[in-house]
């Protein structure tokens, strides 16, 4: 099968074209996408650490400069949420975003949070074990990182419910050519939940709290503050990035796990290995299959030039089953220990949650062992529409 992000089969088994891709067209043009596919970790990595590359170019050059239409206008909404928070920025304005942003969101403040995130993480699996299983997805994978964010941004409970769909609708815009339901359905879902967040921040810059948006709302760097906008985007980034990745690689890892049952019964036996097993997880069957870039000035890439102006698609999925880099890629090794994997990212824009998403999974993932030991699975699941960020639409299991 060859690379094609909108066929079923292959979002559901890319790996085999991952690999031809990798011996044979390491570097190719994708025509459908106008992308350069970018196969071999080695290349993937470089890229994503070359300053050369960004995530956006409206900081060196226009739209029609690069060759690209205009935002169509019922898109504002969309980008002027996104384009505040720092994934879809560049230096200087990331390196001034990022500073800040860690100013409240400190390591000291995530690993505090690690004993409230094992309880939530216990309530959700005790009440998915008293039940006998279902859904492992919806019943602990989504609500386990929805209420440690909203915990984190101080959202109410009453109105927690909304976060999820929000999330999802707003990160439909980052497949390949999305559908014009689903950008305007992503651009719906942004303006809501930046009118809703614009509310919350400024009854928390009156009255702080002891939650990340009145830290948000607080810090300065030498007299310099977040504005209004900077930190909705950041909280619309913190939902997305910490809630998409945490969720798929939950439903993603269990049923790579039952599908190498050797493995399952291994970690099962030496809960010892849960460091290492979720950081295999990751690499196996990451979530994010894919991150683009784009190019600020000329490149050569594996041999091939590639002009700025151009989009590359760095194939994380990919890179994670490069023989060159892993022994053995396409087996899942819960003990693997060199395991360099990308599916965190690299270079300026590695992710700030990475330390956040290990504890959740740590504790779900824990949790799950320790009361459910013999869970086992009742249906083979089914493949989510999305390529880009991949994941299941549900896994029945019981116990």
């Amino acid at each position: 099968m060859r690379f094609d992000p909108w066929n079923p089969e292959f979002v559901a088994h890319p790996y085999g074209a991952y690999a031809e891709l990798r011996r044979e067209r390491p570097v190719s043009f994708f025509e459908p996408t106008g992308q350069w596919l970018i196969a071999r970790h080695a290349d993937v990595n470089a890229l994503l650490r070359d300053r050369r590359l960004g995530r956006s170019y409206l900081h060196v050059a226009t739209h029609t400069e690069f060759g690209r239409p205009d935002d169509p206008e019922f898109q504002e909404p969309f980008w002027r949420v996104i384009r505040a928070g720092m994934l879809d920025v560049e230096p200087p304005v990331h390196t001034r975003l990022r500073r800040l942003v860690s100013k409240a969101f400190t390591p000291r403040m995530v690993e505090a949070l690690r004993p409230k995130i094992a309880q939530i993480a216990g309530e959700l699996v005790d009440r998915f074990a008293d039940s006998g299983g279902g859904d492992l997805i919806a019943e602990v994978a989504e609500p386990l990182p929805v209420t440690v964010i909203a915990e984190m941004l101080g959202v109410p409970e009453a109105d927690r419910h909304l976060l999820r769909p929000w999330s999802a609708d707003i990160c439909g815009m980052y497949e390949l050519n999305p559908s014009v339901e689903a950008q305007h359905t992503a651009v719906r879902a942004a303006s809501e939940f930046s009118d809703y967040l614009v509310g919350l921040a400024r009854a928390r810059r009156a009255n702080p709290g002891d939650d990340l948006i009145s830290a948000l709302a607080q810090v300065a760097d030498e007299g310099d503050t977040l504005t209004e906008e900077e930190l909705v985007g950041t909280c619309v980034l913190l939902l997305n990035a910490g809630h998409e990745a945490t969720v798929n690689v939950t439903g993603n890892g269990w049923w790579s796990l039952f599908r190498n049952p050797a493995e399952l019964e291994r970690l099962r036996a030496d809960h010892g290995l849960l460091p290492t097993a979720i950081e295999e997880l990751m690499r196996w069957d990451t979530p994010l299959q894919m991150f683009e870039r784009w190019v600020l000035e000329d490149v050569s890439v594996g041999g091939v030039d590639i002009p700025r102006g151009s989009e590359v698609a760095l194939l994380f999925g990919s890179a994670n089953r490069d023989p060159e880099v892993f022994d053995d890629p396409d087996r899942l090794d819960v003990g693997r220990a060199d395991n360099p994997h990308i599916s965190f990212g690299a270079g300026i824009h590695f992710c700030l949650g990475a330390p956040l998403a290990r504890i959740e999974l740590a504790e779900s993932f824990g949790a799950l062992l320790r009361r459910a030991p013999k869970m086992e699975l009742t249906a083979e699941p089914e493949w989510g529409p999305g390529y880009i960020i991949r994941g299941l639409r549900s896994l029945e299991v019981r116990l």
